[in-house]
């Protein structure tokens, strides 16, 4: 089974969660990579926006896709306070005492606790960071060291990885923290990959621009993969057949199986159940067309055998879904308005 390493970030009414959000991107790029290099091997960060209380926020950003990752917390990162001044810093650090709880506790779990600007004086409240070094804006060091003068300031350093503690004084600091944590997580072959994605490099600008000038970067050529994804993509309502996919890809359909194993980790009629479950979704949405009707466009001439496969991939039925998720009117309301 590929390693997970799930990171808790928690989201107060001040909180800076854009932040936060740019470093779940920066996460997502970890995974990309880490997929690349590894493909199904691959380990893979996941996260969970919670509120104060430790109360998930499913509607965040990427909340789905960071809560598929299963297992216990093992990082926390609190994003910078959107506040005045010190003393209004102080007053939401004592406001929240379950966060400064679940922060002191993970310092004693030994988890990565990462903290951006502000954010700081949560860890540092705990009484757990004493004789350790921490990142902060220059403007909060003279309040930060009255209030816990036992912690060293960082002058002149945006990133420090004082392990537990990992701290960025300003945002520009959050690649190399998402560096830190993914060789933390998962080691220095993947951690160095990650850094070449996320950091200017000029000298290998320069190197890449010389190359394509002469000719040395040829084309990146189509996959079997892709031209098999690409042919399913065009007949999503057509009868699957293994052969005629594999012809179209240029293997053999045993070669073909293997490849989307390794790849994705399913087969190809799972991925075209996946590409029609997408096609339905946006018909369900969008229009008010019957949910036979969305089977019969979809590939399915069954709207039995469509509501088991939806209810598989999509984790609900069709009618359920669109209950939800439906952007048009049903009929009966149409231009009552206007009336």
């Amino acid at each position: 089974m590929p390693r997970t390493f799930v990171i808790e970030l928690p989201c107060l009414e001040h909180s800076a969660i854009g932040h936060a959000a740019h470093l779940v991107e920066m996460l997502r790029s970890a995974n990309l990579v880490a997929s690349l290099r590894l493909g199904r091997r691959a380990p893979r960060f996941g996260w969970r926006w919670v509120d104060g209380q430790g109360r998930p926020l499913p509607t965040m950003p990427h909340a789905d896709e960071g809560a598929a990752a299963e297992g216990p917390a093992q990082a926390v990162f609190v994003s910078a306070l959107h506040c005045p001044d010190i003393p209004s810093i102080r007053d939401i650090v004592a406001a929240h005492p379950a966060l400064v709880r679940r922060i002191t506790t993970a310092l004693d779990q030994g988890l990565a606790v990462c903290t951006l600007g502000s954010a700081a004086w949560f860890a540092a409240a705990g009484g757990r960071c004493q004789g350790r070094l921490v990142a902060l804006p220059w403007y909060f060091m003279g309040g930060f060291g009255l209030d816990f003068p036992g912690i060293e300031l960082a002058e002149g350093q945006p990133f420090v990885d004082d392990r537990p503690w990992l701290s960025a004084s300003h945002p520009e600091a959050l690649a190399p923290m998402a560096v830190a944590l993914t060789r933390h997580a998962f080691g220095d072959d993947l951690a160095a990959a990650l850094a070449a994605v996320l950091q200017p490099d000029a000298q290998r600008e320069r190197a890449t621009r010389a190359a394509l000038q002469d000719r040395r970067i040829p084309a990146t050529r189509n996959s079997v993969l892709a031209h098999a994804i690409a042919w399913l993509e065009a007949r999503v309502e057509q009868p699957y057949d293994l052969q005629a996919l594999a012809h179209a890809a240029s293997t053999s359909p045993r070669t073909l199986l293997r490849h989307f194993q390794q790849e994705l980790g399913h087969s190809p009629l799972d991925h075209l159940h996946r590409l029609r479950c997408a096609r339905a979704r946006v018909l369900l949405e969008i229009t008010l067309e019957s949910v036979p009707s969305v089977a019969l466009a979809c590939g399915y001439g069954d709207a039995s055998a469509f509501r088991r496969v939806f209810l598989r991939y999509v984790g609900m039925a069709p009618a359920a879904y669109r209950e939800r998720h439906a952007l048009r009117a049903p009929r009966r309301r149409w231009r009552v308005g206007a009336a």
